[in-house]
């Protein structure tokens, strides 16, 4: 009897275990190389990771096969340090990246772009056509002359920027005014954001457009409202959740009417904090959530991206709770973490089910 109950009392602590141990997030296959301070860049099935800091290498990342390809390398007099990588243009068969950024001190500014094709598609036939592919080349004018973003003073690591604009022509970017030790903030544009057609009674009919992005940043959060008409902004406080004020460097990914946070750090009187926690804030209500559920491991400078298609978030590298950077690459499903997408499946299912009933129900009159 005595060894009965102690096998059924180490089952229910294995059961309350392996409940324990259960995770939204699924390990994928590890990147080919360490890597932290990433971009990277939604491209139909890939996801193309544009290097990292003090690492030049980018890859494509192929969604459904989870497999990775080399792509090309920043040119060796490129420092990458909390660089910002963002899509210019989207085809069907190609795109074109924008990639700047500068080192610690402010200096080596570097502004590339780059037109990229599938590395997974046969190219063999394709060689001479694709020389100027796939490469990283300077952003030049009409007249062949460089253009770099960014003045001599400005700090460009850990900038972020978003496109925007009646034509996606506008380039909004963020950074810090001196070289400070905060490396990466949030800085998102509204997904819900809309160009409402306005009519405006004057000597001309004219389109009212307004954009609305969102900056977070430790104990800072700011809704930015932006009117292309007039070409003026508005700034506007946002409240911000306790358990998240103290953190940066951060991954962070916009879904429909949220902003997802996963892990981050902090340096604070003299100790380190690292972070597994995910946190959401709703744009609509203004509101925050930390989850119960949290990161496998305590992580942060690593970067998030959604995966449209099959409705994933795919986390990429970033340093552990020791510093030290990993390969890691894994993902999560967009439901778990925002219940309006879960509502909407649920009602869809719903509706399906009654749909076949009442088919079933006129099929058998």
């Amino acid at each position: 009897m005595g060894n009965r109950t102690t096998t059924q009392k180490l089952s229910e602590k294995e059961t309350k275990q392996s409940r324990h141990l259960i995770t939204p997030f699924q390990t994928l296959k590890d990147l080919p190389t360490l890597l932290s301070r990433s971009q990277c860049v939604l491209h139909k099935h890939e996801l193309l990771i544009c290097g990292g800091y003090e690492q030049r290498a980018c890859y494509s990342y192929h969604i459904l096969k989870n497999e990775y390809k080399f792509i090309c390398e920043y040119l060796s007099d490129i420092k990458l340090n909390g660089h910002c990588v963002v899509k210019l243009v989207d085809s069907s068969n190609q795109i074109t990246l924008l990639s700047f950024g500068s080192d610690r001190n402010g200096k080596n500014k570097h502004t590339l772009v780059m037109k990229y094709v599938s590395v997974w598609n046969d190219t063999s036939n394709k060689s001479n056509e694709l020389n100027n592919y796939n490469q990283w080349v300077s952003f030049t004018d009409n007249h062949n002359h460089p253009i770099i973003i960014g003045r001599d003073e400005d700090y460009y690591t850990g900038v972020r920027a978003v496109i925007g604009g009646s034509n996606n022509h506008l380039l909004f970017i963020t950074y810090f005014i001196d070289n400070i030790s905060i490396w990466c903030h949030c800085f998102v544009l509204n997904s819900e954001n809309r160009q409402e057609q306005k009519m405006m009674k004057t000597n001309q009919e004219k389109n009212k457009q307004q954009y609305q992005m969102l900056l977070f940043c430790e104990k800072e959060g700011l809704s930015i409202e932006y009117n292309e008409d007039y070409n003026t902004f508005q700034f506007h406080q946002l409240p911000i959740y306790k358990d998240i004020a103290i953190f940066s460097s951060y991954a962070y990914v916009c879904i429909n009417d949220v902003i997802l946070f996963f892990g981050g750090y902090c340096y604070n009187y003299g100790n380190a904090i690292y972070s597994k926690s995910v946190h959401r804030y709703s744009i609509r209500e203004s509101k925050w959530i930390t989850f119960q559920n949290i990161l496998p491991r305590s992580l942060y400078d690593c970067v998030a991206i959604l995966s449209e298609d099959d409705n994933r978030i795919h986390i990429i590298g970033g340093k552990d709770d020791k510093d030290t950077t990993v390969s890691t690459h894994m993902k999560t499903e967009v439901r778990v973490w925002d219940p309006l997408l879960l509502v909407m499946i649920c009602l869809f299912i719903y509706y399906f089910d009654e749909t076949q009933k009442f088919n079933c129900l006129e099929n058998n009159k």
